[in-house]
């Protein structure tokens, strides 16, 4: 994949509760459909999905998960931890040359995996999914994703994307404690060019982007920082999720940021829990 075929498929929050993680996400204006249970025995999910195809996905334990299932599940400490943004995933037509691909790179990727699960209405959705990098799948290298079932059918649950206010999800934010180490590594898996790097504040990160690719990597400026915080307890791994916004009057915006001759909003960060913003 190159950068230009780094397409976002749909980027996860992660939570203990998936009832109150809906609940926050209507408080800033987001509204979301139940997905159903998957068939690891362990979760279940939400999802607002966006005219683009990509979706926001909202996953935490079923209500009697099975202990052992939650065990192995590499989001466990996450959910857990009501962590919000904690992977993201990449559409792949052909997850076998992707893999090669990627291992010839110097990436170690995991075989491929099938999985699924039934939506509320009885639909069975099958998919295969295969790990990029070392890290918990989908952390810090997105996760591949391809469908076995029709995709517009775990796409949009009710066949049509749960808001058109916004697009799609544009930017993954990525928290790394070396920058320059992961950039390097972004670059040697994917081919891309030397990123544009800028600092912000606010946030309290040094950024780096790269020019049609949807990931952008944050380093904290100091220890003292929110960042620094959220990698001393969650590690590295997504840390922000970014939209395209077509109507955004209606939302508040709590603070705003320019990234890359690119306003960002983002939305009120104490009433979601995590961080999400819009462009």
């Amino acid at each position: 994949m190159s950068a230009g075929e780094l397409m976002v498929d749909h980027v996860t929050a992660a939570g203990r509760d998936l009832a109150a993680m809906r609940a926050s996400l209507a408080t800033v204006g987001i509204p979301s459909e139940y997905g159903g249970p998957h068939r690891n025995r362990a979760t279940e999910m939400a999802l607002t999905s966006f005219p683009d195809g990509s979706y926001l996905e909202l996953i935490a334990l079923q209500a009697k998960p099975d202990a052992a299932a939650v065990a192995a599940h590499g989001w466990a400490k996450w959910m857990e931890g009501d962590a919000g943004p904690c992977a993201w995933a990449v559409r792949s037509n052909d997850v076998a040359a992707e893999i090669a691909r990627l291992g010839a790179a110097g990436v170690p990727v995991g075989a491929p995996v099938r999985s699924g699960r039934e939506r509320p209405d009885g639909v069975r959705l099958d998919w295969e999914t295969a790990q990029a990098g070392a890290e918990p799948n989908g952390t810090f290298f997105p996760f591949l994703i391809r469908d076995l079932t029709p995709r517009e059918r775990r796409v949009y649950p009710a066949s049509r994307p749960t808001t058109e206010d916004f697009t799609g999800v544009t930017r993954v934010v990525i928290a790394v404690r070396d920058l320059d180490a992961a950039v390097t590594r972004y670059r040697e898996a994917y081919g891309l060019p030397a990123p544009a790097r800028q600092e912000d504040a606010d946030f309290g990160a040094r950024l780096a982007a790269f020019e049609g690719a949807p990931v952008v990597l944050a380093a904290p400026l100091n220890g003292q920082s929110w960042l620094a915080a959220r990698l001393h307890r969650h590690g590295e791994g997504p840390c922000a999720f970014v939209l395209k916004a077509r109507k955004s009057s209606a939302y508040q915006v709590v603070r705003n940021s320019r990234w890359f001759a690119a306003g960002i909003s983002w939305l009120d960060d104490a009433k979601l829990g995590w961080r999400l913003g819009f462009e």
